[in-house]
């Protein structure tokens, strides 16, 4: 599996997740971190694994030590991901390693 495919993997147990939370009154709160989660899932398939936003995920340490880990952003990108509420696919790649460099 590529790191693109793995990313992907990830981003989609996550969105099905917050499908499958059900809150009081989060009006609409979960499914709309879904399916921006989903939109982000869908663009990071499409990537190349030596696009800026791929390498950039694993200088961070997301796919291991050796780079050839499935998708793993650590408890502070996992955090940053479980609280996204939208924006542009890229704008959630680009903020996990900084996420994950300022918890270590």
């Amino acid at each position: 599996m590529s790191r693109s495919e793995s990313l992907a993997v990830y981003l989609r147990a996550q969105a099905r997740r917050r499908l499958d939370r059900v809150e009081v009154k989060d009006d609409g709160r979960n499914a709309k971190c879904a399916l921006a989660l989903l939109d982000t899932a869908a663009y990071a398939a499409s990537l190349p694994d030596d696009d800026p936003l791929i390498l950039m995920l694993d200088q961070a340490g997301c796919f291991g030590p050796l780079g050839c880990e499935k998708f793993d952003p650590g408890e502070a990108g996992t955090s940053l991901i479980r609280l996204w509420q939208g924006g542009e696919p890229h704008e959630l790649l680009l903020a996990l390693p900084a996420a994950i460099t300022a918890a270590t």
